[in-house]
């Protein structure tokens, strides 16, 4: 569960200095320093993003349904959440990004080599066709919400992949906000080399660990 909305204006992602470390969970998250350059590499502004980890009630959920976007209960669950995968299936076919279900949880895989250059935050114009239709399907699926996550190989200081990994994240968060998603769905974290889904110790194993996950969960009335 999420906690920590960080609200920034319409034209600056408000985060604050550098990456700081939250006194109640000791997880990193980001701050103004480091969302200034983010903003820089997305080429946008998310008005509000969720950045650090806590244990509680996920603070979107309440906001949403008090924003008048209902939440899912029973059956409707498991119908919703499967219409979507199968836009996204259809809509991701082709792109290298891969589709992955895990019960009510859709997790799309964005690899680096097809989404940024080497050591780039920016997205690579031909990757951005593929945001698109990824905004189109979340667009449609309203009561859906959205956690963005960038990873790194261990190549390299923690720092660097802690920062390179956040500011990939909020750049891909941001290329979907900027399409109309309400940015209130939306949660960011950089984890650097954490979560590996393969050996750090061959170059294609670095490779699939060089990515940015987007994990859709459906918004529970």
């Amino acid at each position: 569960m999420k906690s920590n909305i960080l609200v920034a204006g319409v034209a600056a992602l408000a985060l604050s200095a550098c990456t700081t470390t939250n006194p109640y969970t000791g997880d990193s998250q980001l701050s103004n320093t480091a969302g200034g350059g983010l903003l820089g590499a997305g080429g946008g502004a998310i008005a509000g993003a969720l950045v650090g980890a806590a244990t509680g009630n996920d603070p979107r959920v309440g906001a949403l349904i008090g924003a008048g976007i209902g939440g899912l209960t029973g059956a409707a669950v498991g119908s919703y959440m499967d219409q979507q995968e199968a836009e996204l299936r259809a809509q991701m076919a082709g792109t290298g990004v891969s589709v992955t279900r895990v019960g009510d949880q859709i997790i799309l895989n964005m690899p680096s080599n097809i989404t940024f250059a080497t050591d780039e935050a920016r997205v690579q114009p031909q990757f951005n066709q593929t945001l698109v239709a990824v905004g189109i399907v979340l667009r449609k699926f309203d009561r859906t919400i959205i956690d963005v996550y960038g990873y790194t190989d261990s190549t390299g200081s923690d720092n660097y992949n802690l920062d390179l990994s956040q500011r990939r994240a909020v750049s891909v968060a941001t290329a979907l906000s900027n399409q109309g998603i309400d940015q209130r769905r939306f949660y960011i974290e950089g984890r650097g080399k954490a979560n590996p889904i393969a050996s750090n110790a061959t170059e294609q194993g670095r490779a699939q660990n060089r990515r940015v996950e987007i994990q859709l969960s459906p918004i529970r009335g």
